[in-house]
């Protein structure tokens, strides 16, 4: 059940994974409305920022199929 460790120079480190703290933590402060508030104002900002770049970059992306395709007289051996 319990391995054998070897010896540790320090005695303080071989005990520490048995240490038990009997002191709990302090429980963690809710956030306030404003605190709240600012979290979700850049979180849709940030969505926003995303969704309007995909937007602005989505003509760029397209390929015009309507448009017939140029060659340069170069490709036609002009």
């Amino acid at each position: 059940m319990f391995r054998r460790r070897e010896p540790v120079p320090f005695a303080f480190l071989a005990e520490a994974d048995r240490f038990r703290s009997n002191v709990a933590p302090p429980p963690r402060q809710r956030a306030s409305i404003g605190e709240m508030a600012g979290r979700w104002l850049l979180g849709l900002t940030i969505v926003a920022g995303l969704v309007g770049a995909l937007i602005i970059a989505m003509p760029a992306m397209s390929i015009p199929s309507s448009t017939p395709t140029q060659q340069s007289q170069a490709s036609q051996g002009h």
